[in-house]
C-alpha cells in the first residue's frame, strides 16, 4: 500500500462545511491541509453554476443517490435523500434559499447540554460566513417588501453572496407580501435577528453580479486552492480512519486509508483528521471505522475502536409538500423550460448570457413565510402520546420552541412551476409534467418531533447506508403538518391579493389538492405526496455521551483525542427553514475552535 506526504489536517469532505474549515485552518501558512472530496469538480459545469438549474443535479452524478427504506407512515414510500457528491457537497446541488433559523433553536442547543452553543456566540460565525446584497434600486425594494434589514445581524464581509432573486418583473413577489400584509402576517423583523415571524421576501445563494451560484466551492475551496499549503483532491474516496491507541484509553486518529487516483494510499495527520463528509456519510465513515454501537459493528465484523450508540442516531428531517395551481394566462412561470420548449430554452439563455436577467438567475424560491400553528399547547395536549418520558428532554424543548411567541411550526413558500410530489422519482418537480403553467404553494415542517437513524448496511465501503428518517412517527407531526396545507388552500391561496393570478377554474398537480381544505384530505395528501426538504442533520450530535451524544462542545469524537465533526451531522436539534445557513456558521465556529480561539 502507498502513502501520499502527511499533512496536518486531513478533512474528509470537500463540501459545504470541509471547504470552509480547510479555508480558515489554512489562514496560517505554517499548517497544512489535505482535503479529500470523494465527488467531482463540477465548478465549471452549468448545471451548478446557472441557479435554475438545480433542477436537474437531484439523482445525477452529483448525488450519492441516497433513497430511505419505504416508510410506514408515508404509504411504505422510499423517499430519496439527495447529498451532494461534488467539491461544494450539499451547497453545490441545493435549491440556494438562504434562510435563517430561530434564537430560541440555538439557545436550545445549549440547553440540550452544550455550554457556550447559543445563539448569541453563533451570530458573529454566521455573520462570517456571507456578505448580503441586497437590491440597490427603491422600486425593487418596495416591491420586494425589504424594510427589515438590520445591520446589527447582516453578514457583509462573508465569502458566501447573497442577494434577493425576487424580481420587479414578476407580480407574484409583490402580491406575496402583499397578501401577508393583508393577513397581518408580515414578517415583524429581519429573519437574521433570529426573532421574527410572518412573510417575507427571502435571500438566496446567487452572486448578484454573475448570476451564478456562490457556494462553499466558490466562496471558501477555490481561494484555499490557491494557496501552498492546501492540496483539495476531488474523485478521492476514504475507506477508513485509521486509529493508534493511547495510554489514557482513548483512540488518537492517525491518518485515514483512501483511494487516490485508483490507488489505496494510507495518508497520515500529523494534528486532526475533521470529519465533514454529511449526515449520512459522517456516520458511516465512523462506523466502518468502528466508532459505533458495539452490537452493529460485531454484527458486521469491524473491529471496536470505540463503543458509541449514538452514532447514526438522532436524525432529523423536514418533510414538504405543496400544491400546484395553474396561473392566469402572461404569468412568467418555469414551466417551459422544465419541459424544455425550444423557444422558452432559446429566450431564457439569451437574456442570460447576453443580460444576466430572466428566468435562469433563479433558484427554488423568492418568497417565504414562518407561520405558527393556532392554539398548538392545546393541540399537543390533545394527542395521544404526546408525551414520552423516555424521550421528554427532547420532547418538551422542541414543544416549548413551538410554543414561544415567534416560534413557527412550518415554513410556507411559493415555487413558480409545477411540483408534481405525488409521481416520486428523484425530482420534487416528477417527471411527467403537465403542458399547463403553474404556480405551487408549498410548506415545510419547522421543527418535527420524529426522529429516524442512518447506518451502515454492510462492511462495503461501497454499499449504501440503511436509512429511517421514521417520518411521521410522531403523531402530533401529521396533526401540525396538516393544519398548514390545509391553510395554504383555505387562507394563503384565497387572499384578495394572490388569488386573481391563479385560474378560477385552472388545473391542479393532484385530484386530492382541490379538497385539501378538509383536514383529513390534508392528511391524506401528505402521506400520498410529502417528500425530504433535504435538510436532514443530526446524526453524529453534539450532547451529552449518555444522552446519546457522539461530539462534545469541542466537536470531538467521544473516546478519542483528535478526530472532529463540523457538518450538520452535529446538530443536538434541526432548527427551522433550510439548514444551509446553519452548516456554514457550525463550520465557522469549528475552524475557530480548531484553531484554539
Amino acid at each position: 500500500m502507498a502513502s501520499l506526504p502527511s499533512s496536518d489536517y486531513i478533512i474528509i469532505g470537500g463540501g459545504t462545511s470541509g471547504l470552509v474549515v480547510a479555508n480558515r485552518l489554512s489562514e496560517n501558512p505554517d499548517v497544512q491541509v489535505l482535503v479529500l472530496e470523494a465527488g467531482k469538480d463540477l465548478s465549471a459545469d452549468p448545471r451548478v453554476n446557472i441557479p435554475a438549474l438545480f433542477t436537474t443535479l437531484a439523482g445525477s452524478d452529483a448525488d450519492w443517490q441516497y433513497k430511505s427504506v419505504p416508510q410506514p407512515s408515508l404509504e411504505g414510500r422510499s423517499i430519496p435523500e439527495p447529498q451532494g457528491k461534488a467539491l461544494g457537497g450539499s451547497s453545490a446541488i441545493n435549491g440556494q434559499a438562504f434562510i435563517a433559523p430561530a434564537q430560541s433553536d440555538i439557545d436550545a442547543w445549549e440547553k440540550l447540554g452544550n455550554p457556550g452553543w447559543n445563539w448569541a456566540k453563533l451570530v458573529p460565525s454566521y455573520r462570517k460566513s456571507y456578505t448580503l446584497i441586497p437590491p440597490s434600486d427603491q422600486a425593487t425594494l418596495e416591491h420586494l417588501g425589504i424594510d427589515w434589514i438590520n445591520d446589527e445581524y447582516r453578514g457583509t464581509e462573508g465569502p458566501i453572496k447573497v442577494s434577493f432573486p425576487g424580481l420587479l418583473q414578476n407580480p407574484l413577489c409583490k402580491a406575496w407580501i402583499d397578501a401577508f400584509r393583508g393577513l397581518n402576517k408580515v414578517t415583524n423583523g429581519d429573519p437574521f435577528s433570529g426573532n421574527s415571524i410572518g412573510g417575507y421576501s427571502n435571500t438566496a445563494t446567487v452572486d448578484p453580479e454573475t448570476k451564478t451560484r456562490s457556494y462553499s466551492y466558490s466562496g471558501y475551496g477555490a481561494p484555499a486552492s490557491q494557496r501552498p499549503n492546501v492540496r483539495i483532491l476531488s474523485e478521492a474516496k476514504v475507506l477508513k480512519i485509521q486509529f493508534a491507541k493511547t495510554s489514557t484509553g482513548a483512540v488518537r486518529a492517525t491518518g485515514v486509508q483512501a483511494v487516490v487516483d485508483g490507488k489505496v494510499v494510507t495518508i497520515t495527520a500529523e494534528k486532526e483528521v475533521v470529519l465533514a463528509a454529511g449526515v449520512f456519510n459522517t456516520p458511516k465513515l465512523l462506523e466502518l471505522s468502528g466508532i459505533g454501537d458495539k452490537k452493529l459493528l460485531d454484527h458486521h465484523g469491524i473491529s471496536v475502536q470505540v463503543d458509541l450508540p449514538g452514532v447514526g442516531e438522532n436524525f432529523q428531517d423536514h418533510l414538504m409538500t405543496g400544491m400546484s395551481y395553474e396561473v392566469v394566462d402572461g404569468v412568467m412561470t418555469g414551466d417551459p423550460l422544465m419541459r424544455q420548449e425550444p423557444e422558452a430554452l432559446a429566450l431564457a439563455q439569451q437574456l442570460y448570457f447576453e443580460h444576466k436577467a430572466g428566468p435562469l438567475t433563479i433558484g427554488g424560491m423568492q418568497s417565504h413565510a414562518f407561520m405558527p400553528t393556532p392554539d398548538i399547547a392545546s393541540l399537543l395536549d390533545k394527542l395521544p402520546g404526546s408525551r414520552e418520558p423516555k424521550d421528554s428532554e427532547f420532547y418538551n424543548t422542541v414543544r416549548s420552541i413551538l410554543e414561544s411567541p415567534d416560534g413557527s411550526s412550518g415554513a410556507w413558500l411559493i415555487f413558480l412551476a409545477q411540483a408534481n410530489l405525488h409521481e416520486g422519482g428523484d425530482s420534487f418537480v416528477g417527471k411527467q409534467l403537465l403542458p399547463e403553467n403553474f404556480a405551487s404553494l408549498a410548506c415545510i415542517q419547522s421543527h418535527p418531533f420524529s426522529r429516524g437513524a442512518t447506518h451502515i448496511s454492510s462492511a462495503d465501503i461501497d454499499a449504501p447506508p440503511n436509512i429511517d428518517p421514521r417520518y411521521l412517527s410522531h403523531p402530533a407531526d401529521l396533526e401540525i403538518f396538516a393544519r398548514h396545507v390545509q391553510a395554504l388552500e383555505t387562507k394563503l391561496r384565497h387572499a384578495k391579493q394572490l388569488e386573481p393570478f391563479f385560474k378560477p377554474d385552472g388545473k391542479r398537480n393532484h385530484p386530492d389538492s382541490f379538497h385539501v381544505g378538509d383536514l383529513n384530505v390534508a392528511k391524506k395528501y401528505i402521506l400520498d405526496t410529502a417528500t425530504t426538504a433535504y435538510h436532514g442533520c443530526g446524526t453524529a450530535a453534539m450532547l451529552p455521551r449518555e444522552k446519546g451524544g457522539v461530539v462534545d462542545p469541542r466537536l470531538v469524537v467521544y473516546g478519542t483525542e483528535n478526530l472532529r465533526v463540523v457538518d450538520a451531522s452535529i446538530f443536538p436539534l434541526i432548527p427551522r427553514g433550510n439548514i444551509l445557513s446553519s452548516v456554514y456558521a457550525v463550520a465557522e465556529r469549528a475552524a475557530d475552535i480548531i484553531k484554539g480561539r
